[in-house]
């Protein structure tokens, strides 16, 4: 094997299960696969789950790098293609890729108790060490304790990073720009404004400018100072149009007012037909559903810009699992549609026509939204429909490729959620689905983002959100 200042990274199971084209993504680096991880990629590959999915799509690029090539090209590395477009702009790989051929002796410690599989992957990384020591040997692993154990046996053992679509959450687009106190003495000076029809809009050149993206929302900070969304930015040069305020009873959408600025910067991106994606960030009770469901019935009942309302969520429990659900899909799907229930309670609150009033609203919302499983989705083509993802944040990256590519012409998608409560294995807030899509749409003229950063229920979980 090749003892240069290459890298040889031995590769957990769980990390070609979570991305099945990990093995493309370590550049110039060499990869190392014992033959414990075959064996598990060979008992996890029947399955629907996407787990399942991942170790079959893994086999295949393997046996699509062994064609035709002899034992002895195996036993010397197999070259990794170059030609895998999953890399988005990272070099492509120049490595090799090395099985085990051999057994390797002399592994783990007499004391370390137990043959699991994590053991024998241990074992044979000291191995490893000690049969290439001009080589920096890591392990790559999905699995804490795995890690663990090996910083306790000696041996360097590193989290899978190349999924992350962001280094830290922290930085992640927030959609939102404050001005600087400044602004209009550096800017003002060649500024142009014009109306058009009810709508204000502004030219303005300057540094500022240069550093703004499509559909980013700026403002001031003082009390009636601008608000004002990026429409287009040429150069350093933009054009600003003023953003509606969505405060005022006025102007409400379906009886809903936004309650902060944050809020209203989000209707201004959900009630705007230019805008084709929308994704929405924040903490629990910051509005997300019912700012979405609001636009969402106003602009397919009275604007009737959509043909119905579609709604899906990821179905993942917060405790034990209650088992099979009876009925259709829409009864299936139900208990987990608590938010769209309570908001609908919230949105159809009225006391006009009473009791029998209320209900009739209710039947006739009901018709025009439809709740699906994300099971159902593939292959399917929205028309004209105004998609809600709900708890988007429990989606993988490929996942939400799957969904948004849903979207056929004349549809709205609208991803929200929290990435401070992800439930599925594996996924964080740097690498989940919804960090993806906000993360490689900022900048499209026809997407737009949010964060919203306040809670906006009640007193009590205001505090609760705190104190707890």
């Amino acid at each position: 094997m090749k003892a240069a200042t290459r890298r040889l990274f031995v590769l957990d199971t769980n990390v070609l299960m979570h991305d099945p084209t990990a093995i493309f993504r370590f550049e110039e680096h060499d990869i190392y696969l014992p033959m414990v991880v075959l064996e598990e990629l060979d008992a996890n590959k029947k399955g629907l789950s996407e787990a399942s999915r991942n170790a079959r799509q893994v086999s295949r690029f393997l046996d699509d790098m062994m064609r035709g090539v002899t034992k002895e090209q195996i036993d010397a590395g197999l070259a990794i293609p170059g030609s895998y477009s999953g890399n988005h702009g990272k070099k492509p790989p120049a490595g090799r890729l090395f099985f085990q051929t051999r057994e390797l002796s002399g592994g783990l410690p007499a004391g370390l108790p137990g043959v699991g599989v994590d053991n024998l992957i241990l074992g044979q990384t000291m191995s490893l060490q000690r049969q290439e020591p001009r080589a920096r040997v890591v392990l790559v692993s999905k699995d804490i304790n795995l890690r663990i154990k090996a910083a306790i046996v000696g041996v360097h053992a590193e989290d899978y990073y190349s999924d992350k679509t962001i280094e830290d959450a922290d930085v992640l687009y927030t959609g939102v720009e404050t001005l600087p106190g400044d602004f209009w003495e550096r800017h003002g000076k060649d500024m142009r404004s014009w109306k058009e029809g009810d709508r204000t809009w502004y030219q303005i050149s300057g540094p500022a400018a240069a550093s703004w993206r499509p559909n980013v929302f700026v403002y001031e900070a003082s009390a009636q100072g601008i608000e004002a969304m990026v429409r287009a930015v040429d150069g350093e040069s933009a054009k600003l149009e003023l953003a509606r305020d969505f405060r005022s009873e006025r102007h409400s959408v379906w009886g809903i007012t936004a309650r902060n600025r944050e809020q209203n910067f989000a209707l201004n991106l959900l009630m705007d037909p230019e805008i084709d994606c929308v994704t929405l960030l924040g903490p629990a009770g910051s509005g997300k559903t019912l700012l979405a469901l609001a636009a969402g019935l106003a602009q397919t009942l009275e604007r009737n810009r959509y043909v119905e309302i579609i709604m899906t969520r990821v179905t993942v429990p917060l405790g034990e699992d209650i088992g099979f659900l009876p009925g259709t899909e829409e009864e299936k799907m139900e208990p987990w549609m608590g938010a769209l229930m309570d908001n609908l309670e919230v949105l159809t609150r009225s006391d006009e026509g009473g009791n029998w009033g209320r209900a009739a609203t209710n039947d006739l919302l009901r018709n025009r939204i439809k709740i699906r499983s994300l099971n159902f989705m593939r292959g399917r083509t929205f028309l004209n429909r105004y998609i809600i993802l709900d708890e988007a944040q429990n989606l993988t990256p490929k996942q939400m490729k799957a969904l948004v590519t849903r979207a056929g012409p004349g549809s709205k998608v609208v991803c929200l959620g929290n990435i401070a409560q992800i439930d599925t294995p594996y996924l964080t807030e740097t690498t989940c689905g919804l960090t993806y899509v906000v993360n490689r749409f900022q900048g499209w003229p026809h997407s737009g983002h949010i964060t919203l950063v306040r809670g906006e229920r009640s007193r009590l979980a205001d505090f609760a959100s705190d104190a707890l």
